[in-house]
């Protein structure tokens, strides 16, 4: 194998930046992005200089475009970067902590190349996943939820909302490379509830446009649910109460229905029927910790090299200019599992 070359870093790249902040229900448009022109700067000591090969795209960022986003991290700055999880190469190094040619992550936000302390990059393996954008999953929120707050394992019936979003379609696989007996997916379109039974190994699923959640969940689990991971809240969460046997456990990630354009999303809690069955709720928001990573790392690349687990992802080409119509295409619906953007040829 050839030693990685140094190449020039360049004087000026793009980046993408936060015009204004959203209202309380506005959401995002084409309006609220600015592709900037930068300077790039040189390395200095201990510094390193990577190009940015793909960028991750979540829902989750237009949560941070609030001046108060809930989340546990700092809301987007106007005129500062937007985005977060980027995968790049190392293409100038004056550290000895890292090598031109290594695969690192970072989190700075969607831009071509970053420079800065090779501390705020994390080497990464390349040979783990057949491609760099697999890091970019959001399989440890779905981890998270499913194997250690919801503790999804053989006998359970377990339903997932919003089943083909980039999180839902992880953690309904993860209940099922766990053991469960059943796992039931809700999604907006047959086209989804398909691709949700047909490609992704979901027993049941769903579209929630085809009548009462409830009714439509009762059909599908007759016996009730154990486990629910909730990425919608609203008609669905209500309708998971119901579902409920006793004892069951709800890992509560997120709240779809209110965050893309709609209201409705706050779930109404049938706080009597939750303490006659005994439900444990646990909500969850959390700046994933390196314990976390691992853990999902290693699950994850162990259940792809046995065969049992696709990876649903969307990979966005065109370069950074992409970045922005890629979250607005995610919000509206029209991308399925997780979704990246190649900044670099």
């Amino acid at each position: 194998m050839s030693t990685p070359t140094e190449t020039a870093v360049p004087d000026t790249a793009r980046e993408v930046r936060l015009t204004r902040h959203l209202g309380p229900d506005e959401a995002a448009t084409p309006a609220h992005f600015e592709l900037a022109e930068v300077k790039v700067g040189q390395p200095g000591p201990g510094d390193v200089a990577v190009r940015i090969d793909y960028v991750g795209v979540a829902a989750a960022y237009q949560d941070l475009m609030r001046p108060d986003c809930p989340l546990p991290v700092p809301p987007y700055t106007v005129g500062g970067r937007i985005g977060g999880g980027e995968i790049g190469t190392v293409v100038h190094s004056q550290s000895p902590d890292l090598a031109v040619g290594d695969l690192v992550q970072t989190m700075r936000g969607w831009a071509e190349y970053h420079v800065g302390p090779a501390a705020s990059f994390h080497r990464l393996d390349r040979d783990l996943f057949p491609s760099p954008s697999y890091y970019l999953s959001q399989g440890t929120t779905a981890y998270y939820g499913m194997a250690t707050l919801a503790q999804a394992g053989p006998d359970d019936v377990v339903f997932v909302s919003g089943a083909a979003g980039g999180v839902g379609s992880l953690a309904g696989q993860i209940a099922r490379c766990r053991g469960a007996a059943r796992v039931i997916g809700s999604a907006g379109s047959p086209e989804k509830v398909r691709y949700l039974v047909e490609e992704l190994g979901f027993d049941a699923a769903f579209d929630y446009h085809d009548g009462p959640v409830a009714d439509q969940l009762r059909d599908l689990a007759p016996t009730g649910i154990s486990v629910f991971f909730d990425n919608v809240g609203g008609e669905q969460f209500e309708a998971a109460i119901h579902a409920a046997a006793p004892h069951a456990r709800f890992a509560l990630c997120g709240a779809l229905a209110g965050q893309i354009g709609g209201s409705g999303g706050a779930p109404r809690l049938d706080l009597l029927t939750a303490i006659t069955k005994h439900l444990d709720l646990k909500p969850f928001a959390t700046y994933h910790t390196g314990e976390q990573v691992q853990a999902w790392t290693e699950a994850f690349a162990g259940w792809l090299a046995q065969g049992r687990f696709t990876f649903p992802q969307t990979v966005v080409e065109g370069g950074i200019a992409q970045a922005a119509p890629a979250l607005l295409a995610l919000l509206a619906g029209e991308h399925r599992g997780n979704v990246a953007v190649k900044t670099s040829a």
